[in-house]
Parts: structure tokens; sequence; C-alpha cells
């Protein structure tokens, strides 16, 4: 693996048991985010589920809703509402910045 991959927050670098250990969750919470497709995971030749690092904050982001007393449906929503106000706020800001121009 080329140093490079391991500064991709997109590589798949982390097994389950490591990504459940950084995030201090059971792989059990992985595996039902995975089951609800949530957060898929990517998987290694072998089908071994292998995640990000980009995936491991989605997935934090998902724990602290679950925390908050949110379940999953409500979970899911509110991460994919927030991540597309932020996209549509970055859309407008690159428009705001054309116009200037």
């Amino acid at each position: 693996m080329p140093l490079s991959d391991l500064d991709d927050d997109d590589y798949p670098a982390y097994g389950m048991g490591r990504a459940a250990e950084l995030l201090g969750v059971q792989q059990a919470f992985l595996r039902s985010l995975d089951a609800a497709e949530a957060l898929v995971p990517h998987r290694s030749e072998g089908g071994h589920r292998r995640y990000s690092r980009r995936q491991l904050g989605v997935a934090q982001r998902y724990r602290a809703l679950f925390d908050d007393g949110h379940p999953l449906a409500s979970a899911v929503l509110i991460v994919r509402l927030e991540d597309d106000l932020a996209s549509a706020n970055a859309e407008v800001e690159a428009l705001r910045t054309r116009l200037r121009d």
C-alpha cells in the first residue's frame, strides 16, 4: 500500500474491529448501520468490512445522534439532511464568488 493511500480520507484502511475500537462502539453498531444501508463499508476481496476515515466520521455522527436518543431512521434522515444542506451552502457560496468576480 502506498503511503499516499494513508493520506486519502476515502481509503478503506480500518477493519471492523479497529473501526469499532476507534469509535468506542460495539461491532454490532457498525453492522446495524450497514444493514440499514446508512453506512455501507467497503469490502475486502474476502468480503470483510473495511472503513475509511470519512466513513468513521459519519459513524461518529450517527453515534452522537443515538446518544442523544434518536432512533436509526431519524438519525439517517438528520445526517442526510445535514449533508444536503452543507452541499447547498457550498454551492451558494461558489455562485456568490462567481458573481463577485
